[in-house]
């Protein structure tokens, strides 16, 4: 379509402003003034309601599309845009009897920068410390009044950590470590290490490694050698590992020296959270455990070694202040180690967790994990210093 299509001839009638004033509708068909005359069509009626050319088949009427004629012979309706790329500059006018035009988008906002991710802790710490607390509350009372308890105290985290560990192996890959004569075996060693000291605990670890074998014989031979290699793996890990903490406590200051590594171990794990949460730039492990840092490990030995210090000159009898930086970077060098020991079969079974006993902490594994590699050493360097007792 032209320019000359939307004006106005000069035969029209009229002169000035669109549209005439009080005049019937224009013929629908095409005019002629003679031979050879242009022909001209009439303009469109353009309705006077605000969204007209936004869907010209919802309007009332018997206009169509845009630019076609209706059946009964009338002027088409203009019902959009002549072009699809052409919009309208200005909204028409709303007569008093329509609805007020409702957008039908809303306003983009003003785009914000960006704010960078605050740190967080990785869990619940209200729930991680209401159970650490009741834990140490626990451990001192058992530790310094009934001796037997506290034992009794190790063998229960034995076989709760045993429960967990076969149970994931299970889940993950199939693996069907015998349980029962684990926990038995497992209670069995660490009675064994307080009462009979180092060499009860290895003859309680081999009959425990020999009642793998012949249990796993009951049920059918595929994944034999798998099955007991996981079961005997699982026997050195948790419990011969912490019989070492009962052999600790049958010495005359046995509640001194195991409070000792418990504290060095908890000391060397808050440190580590702490400056890492703080100041962690440089991983120490990604591909082990990505949260881990340098810099966390760092505070992990500065932490341990002043409180080896404080241990060994105000806990323990006879021990001096070099003999506790010894002991706390030894003890944060284990923990870690046994910390990343931990996440490593976590991450071959793909978990996050061992378990979900203790709110905000995991499972008992999961709090077992620092505490078991340190525990031979803190006792072989005791025995070093002060002598067995």
């Amino acid at each position: 379509m032209n320019d000359s299509s939307w004006g106005a001839s000069p035969g029209a009638g009229y002169a000035g402003a669109w549209p005439p004033p009080d005049q019937g509708p224009l013929p629908a068909g095409p005019a002629h003034d003679g031979r050879g005359a242009q022909q001209t069509r009439p303009m469109p009626i353009v309705p006077d309601f605000p969204d007209a050319g936004r869907d010209a088949q919802s309007a009332p009427g018997p206009a169509g599309r845009a630019g076609r004629e209706v059946p009964d012979g009338g002027a088409a309706r203009l019902g959009g845009p002549l072009f699809r790329d052409e919009n309208p500059q200005e909204p028409m006018s709303t007569p008093p009897s329509a609805p007020a035009p409702q957008p039908t988008h809303a306003a983009p906002r003003p785009a914000s920068s960006p704010q960078p991710p605050k740190k967080r802790a990785g869990r619940d710490l209200r729930a991680a410390i209401g159970v650490g607390v009741g834990l140490g509350a626990v451990i001192v009372l058992s530790l310094f009044f009934v001796k037997a308890v506290f034992v009794g105290v190790i063998a229960v985290a034995v076989v709760v950590g045993l429960w967990e560990l076969t149970s994931r192996l299970q889940e993950r890959k199939q693996i069907k470590a015998p349980l029962v004569p684990l926990a038995v075996g497992g209670a069995a060693m660490v009675v064994a290490g307080y009462l009979r000291g180092a060499e009860g605990a290895w003859v309680a670890m081999a009959l425990t490694a020999l009642a793998v074998l012949v249990w796993r014989m009951t049920e059918p031979p595929e994944g034999y050698l798998r099955d007991v290699t996981a079961g005997v793996f699982a026997a050195f890990y948790v419990p011969f590992l912490a019989t070492f903490v009962s052999m600790m406590l049958s010495a005359d200051d046995g509640p001194e020296r195991v409070l000792t590594f418990l504290v060095l171990t908890v000391v060397s794990d808050t440190g580590a959270y702490a400056v890492g949460w703080r100041f962690g730039k440089h991983k120490l492990a990604p591909r082990i455990s990505p949260g881990k840092t340098r810099e966390g490990l760092l505070g992990a030995v500065g932490f341990a070694m002043a409180a080896g210090v404080l241990c060994m000159q105000f806990l323990v009898d006879g021990g001096t202040w070099w003999q506790g930086l010894l002991l706390g970077l030894a003890v944060a060098a284990t923990a870690t180690l046994g910390d990343l020991g931990e996440s490593m079969i976590k991450r071959d079974l793909g978990i996050k967790d061992m378990g979900s006993l203790l709110p905000g902490h995991g499972g008992i594994m999961d709090r077992l994990d620092s505490l078991l590699p340190t525990a031979p050493v803190v006792w072989l360097l005791l025995v070093l210093f002060l002598g067995s007792g």
